[in-house]
């Protein structure tokens, strides 16, 4: 999975399609991500002794395969590809080849 945990990233398909936020978790082993104000669910929470009855406005996981990387100097998605220098890997930019973060 190229998406990982603080990226900045654009919703390329679905009802939230353009969007862009913050990831705030990846789950590789689903290939889903979680991003800030991307898919939000309604959860109805009971009232308990300690906490009064309220409804939370969370994000849902989305699949990762519906966002791409999002470059804050193009103002664009990119493409993601990956570079070995000896024993490091890092991600770079397709298009430009810069390295991402």
């Amino acid at each position: 999975m190229r998406i990982k945990k603080d990226d900045t990233v654009v919703v390329i398909t679905g009802k939230d399609k353009g969007k862009t936020g913050r990831v705030l978790k990846a789950m590789p082993a689903e290939n889903k991500v979680v991003v800030q104000g991307v898919n939000v669910q309604t959860k109805h929470a009971k009232a308990t002794r300690n906490a009064s009855a309220e409804i939370k406005h969370i994000e849902g996981p989305i699949d990762a395969s519906n966002v791409m990387l999002y470059d804050a100097k193009t103002k664009k998605a990119i493409k993601v590809a990956y570079k070995g220098t000896g024993k490091d890997k890092v991600r770079v930019n397709r298009k430009t080849g810069e390295v991402i973060k």
